[in-house]
């Protein structure tokens, strides 16, 4: 019998943390997750303050105790004094996974210049990768999925393509996905048969 993929959902902003507005980070992610997982999920959702501590008490909360699979952040992650992001991520990890980051910037550089100053990283802690994903709704949405031309062609992967095997790898369950939104790559050795 498949596992659920457990999935925490993590926004980090001082302001929709205190109700000053509203959080748009999660029901992005939520909406994107939807139609690109195939395979049964369910999120664990946590909006909190910029705060180090915070943050990475949160992190280690959905690894350890929830037992999350994936962790996906959103917020925190440019050059501002109050954007920690990366740097709570990193004090909980076991391992760095820098192509993530790279990869991310590189898909934000179609669209804007500023790209160059995200500091999003991924690592993984036990067995869960955690991934700092960009605050805005259309940022997550290219970054996890890729840049698409006009005509509706992936004209750049988007970095959730790696995702599902990469949970192979750490031990999670077997996730697939819709492959109109998104196809999970997997060496042939490592695709399951239904």
């Amino acid at each position: 019998m498949n596992e659920t993929l457990r999935i925490g959902l993590v926004s980090i902003s001082d302001r929709a943390s205190t109700g000053a507005y509203e959080d748009k980070g999660i029901p992005a992610l939520e909406e994107w997750l939807s139609t690109a997982l195939t395979t049964p999920w369910q999120a664990e959702k946590r909006l909190i303050a910029d705060d180090r501590p915070g943050i990475e008490q949160t992190l280690t909360e959905l690894v350890d105790v929830v037992g999350c699979h994936l962790v996906l952040t959103t917020g925190g992650t440019g050059p501002a004094l109050r954007d920690v992001t990366p740097e709570a991520t990193l004090a909980v990890a076991d391992k760095e996974m820098p192509g993530f980051g790279e990869e991310m910037r590189r898909i934000s550089l179609n669209f804007v210049p500023t790209a160059i100053l995200s500091r999003q990283v991924a690592v993984i802690r036990k067995q869960c990768l955690i991934i700092n994903l960009p605050g805005q709704p259309k940022s997550i949405k290219e970054t996890l999925e890729g840049v698409r031309s006009a005509e509706g062609e992936v004209s750049h992967l988007g970095i959730f393509a790696a995702v599902p095997y990469c949970i192979d790898l750490i031990g999670g369950p077997y996730a697939e996905t819709n492959p109109a939104v998104i196809k999970a790559f997997r060496p042939k050795t490592a695709i399951r048969s239904k």
